[in-house]
Formats: C-alpha cells, sequence, structure tokens
C-alpha cells in the first residue's frame, strides 16, 4: 500500500536520507536542524520522524541511536523526492559529461578486442561511480528470419507473422490508419497489396538475423508502402525482445575492492558471498541486470534502480543495483550498471549509468 506523506515529512524524510547518504551515520533531529533550514523545531523533527518510523521508511539501529532511511524508504526518495536542486543538476550533468568525455577518450575500439572496451568502460564506470560497475558483453546471436508474412485481419487490421529458422512462430498486431487511397481498395485489394509488400520482404529479408531486420532503413520500401515501414521496424523489434531468449554472456566486473571497504560491508561474510556471486554465479546475475521492465517502449532505455530486499538474489539483497541496457538500433544487445549500498548517492549513480549506456547504444550502433 502506497505510502501518504505530508509535504512536512516528505521534506524530513528527504533530509534524513541525504544527511545519511553523506555521513554513515544514524539521523538525529538535532544534525537536521543545524544542516537544513527545515523551519521546524528539533521537538517537531523528532515527532516526524517517529511517524516515518512507524510507516516502515525510517528505522533505529540502536535504542539510543538516530533513524536510518529502510529500503521503503530510499524507494521514496528515489520515486518521488529526488529532485534535485540547481546546484545537483550541475553536479550531475557535470558527472554525466565526465563519464561520456573519459569513455570516448580513453577507449580504442580500433586497437583493442571488444571485451579489452568493456573493460576500460567498466574501470571508468567504477572510477566515476565508486561502486561495483558491471557491464555485459553484447549479445551476438539471434533467431535468422525463414519467412515473414503481412495478413489483414479485419478492415484497417494487420497481423504481422515471422517464422524463424528454428520453426518458431511469432506474430504482431497492427492497426492500419486508413488513408484516402484505401476507400478505392476493396478487401480484395488489400490483401493483394500486402501479398505484393510480403514477397518484397522475403526477397530481401530471408536469411537475416532479426537483429539485422530491426536495423534495416525500412525507407527503401516502395513509395506506395511507407506506411508499412515504422510499424514493421517497432515490430520485429519488439518481437525479438520479448519473445528471444537471450544467452548469457561474460559480465566485466570492476571497482570490488573500494566497495568492500564502505562500513555497509565490514562483515567478512556478507563480503564473500557478494564477492562468490559475482565471481562464480554470474549466470544469476546476468538475468537480473539484463531483464527489462515490462511495457518499456521499443527502443527506449530508462535506468532501473532496484534497492535492497527488491533485488531477488540473496548476497545483495542488503545492496542498490542501478542498471539500463545499451542497444544496437532498437534491440537491447548489452547492460550496463553499478552495485553499492543502499546508502548511495542515488543522483549520481543514476547519471553515470545513463551516459554510460547511452555512449554504449551510439557506439554500437
Amino acid at each position: 500500500m502506497e505510502v501518504q506523506l505530508t509535504n512536512r515529512q516528505q521534506h524530513i524524510l528527504w533530509a534524513t536520507v541525504r544527511h545519511y547518504i553523506a555521513t554513515a551515520e544514524p539521523v538525529g533531529s538535532k544534525a537536521l536542524v543545524d544542516e537544513y533550514n527545515l523551519g521546524v523545531s528539533s521537538a517537531t523533527i523528532r515527532n516526524v520522524m517517529g511517524v516515518l518510523e512507524k510507516s516502515g521508511l525510517l528505522y533505529q539501529p540502536h535504542t539510543s541511536a538516530g533513524r536510518i532511511p529502510s529500503d521503503s524508504g530510499y524507494r521514496i526518495y528515489v520515486d518521488k523526492l529526488m529532485t534535485p536542486s540547481l546546484r545537483d543538476v550541475t553536479r550531475t550533468d557535470i558527472l554525466a559529461k565526465e563519464v561520456e568525455l573519459a569513455l570516448h577518450n580513453r577507449l580504442h575500439w580500433e586497437d583493442w578486442s571488444l571485451e579489452a572496451v568493456l573493460q576500460g568502460a567498466a574501470q571508468i564506470l567504477a572510477t566515476v561511480s565508486g561502486c561495483i560497475s558491471l557491464i555485459t558483453m553484447p549479445q551476438t546471436t539471434t533467431a535468422i528470419l525463414r519467412h515473414l508474412q503481412l495478413v489483414q485481419i479485419e478492415a484497417n487490421k494487420i497481423m504481422l507473422i515471422v517464422v524463424t529458422d528454428a520453426y518458431e512462430t511469432h506474430s504482431k498486431l497492427m492497426n492500419l490508419s486508413p488513408t484516402e487511397e484505401d476507400a478505392k481498395l476493396d478487401p480484395e485489394g488489400i490483401d493483394h497489396e500486402l501479398q505484393i509488400v510480403s514477397n518484397f520482404l522475403n526477397t530481401h529479408l530471408r536469411g537475416r538475423s532479426l537483429l539485422e531486420l530491426a536495423n534495416l532503413d525500412w525507407s527503401e520500401l516502395d513509395q506506395e508502402f511507407q506506411r508499412y515501414g515504422e510499424f514493421l521496424k517497432g515490430s520485429v523489434a519488439e518481437l525479438t525482445r520479448r519473445n528471444l531468449t537471450p544467452t548469457t554472456t561474460q559480465i566485466m566486473v570492476r571497482g570490488v575492492a573500494e566497495v568492500l571497504r564502505q562500513p555497509e560491508f565490514s562483515q567478512l561474510q556478507q563480503a564473500q558471498t557478494i564477492i562468490h556471486l559475482l565471481e562464480e554465479e554470474q549466470d544469476q546475475l546476468w538475468r537480473l541486470i539484463f531483464e527489462e521492465p515490462e511495457g518499456e517502449e521499443v527502443g527506449k532505455s530508462r535506468v532501473t534502480v532496484r534497492i535492497g530486499t527488491e533485488n531477488l538474489l540473496e548476497p545483495i539483497r542488503t545492496c542498490t543495483l542501478i542498471t539500463s541496457t545499451y542497444r544496437r538500433g532498437l534491440l537491447p544487445v548489452g547492460s550496463v550498471g553499478v552495485l553499492g549500498p543502499t546508502r548511495l548517492d542515488y543522483e549520481s549513480a543514476i547519471a553515470v549509468v545513463a551516459a554510460a549506456a547511452d555512449y554504449l547504444s551510439e557506439a554500437f550502433s
């Protein structure tokens, strides 16, 4: 159930999260009075913090200590309270440009192997973010087109059917915007037009991978068939993304030593479980960081933030994982992310992950 907070409660939660991120020390009301212009007394802040604790957004690690944000508190901060000030916008913009410039200047695509390039990118991301960086090698295999057919289902409704080399069938329904020309065509005329387009596509595209199809220049279609171009482009990309199972690939990992010096990882057992996951169980981690949120628009990447217990893997349920996909054209082919404690500079981490994903998408496209 969504927690409803007053403006004052939101402001105090925001200040508590910011202060704890900066200091790694439980936060008391006096610290907030001294460092933030909240416009209320210490007693009022204590009362509000008590309400936030009862709502599950803060907790006390010890009876006599101040309070610490919970995973739910961080989630509200990221989703609703992380509206940066002008100073924060400038800082995150500078960080994003720093990442982009470092990647552009220090990676040598012509001279290095692909693995070396991505290892270099991971090192840059770890250095700038102060987190463990994770970059997957790109997907290199995909299904091959055996047959493609456009079929009229009803007036202005068309289905794309794709058959792959493994004899798997995928389909996508489209609503076709009617044109003046359509009024001159009866259903048989539309069927004939669709058959012409299907024949043209099969002649030119049979034997190509779906990854290639998603990145074709559909403007090569004859002018009278241009209205099918955008639908075909988006549909093939969506079918590839949703219906083809990606293969697990190697993950480039950098920045482990620095992150494990954080106070959150002071217990040896916890550090060991994270290292074991990164070194020995990458297949489990890969499925988590390459997963795309449901309903994401084809061709659009966004940053995903998983906080603490939102992570499905036990070794990182005390961590925050921030990821985004990088793409070749419209299709996601790999993932870039950072892993750190839940006490994380979220604004900066999100900015550098987005910048790295954008750079790799441009490079691979």
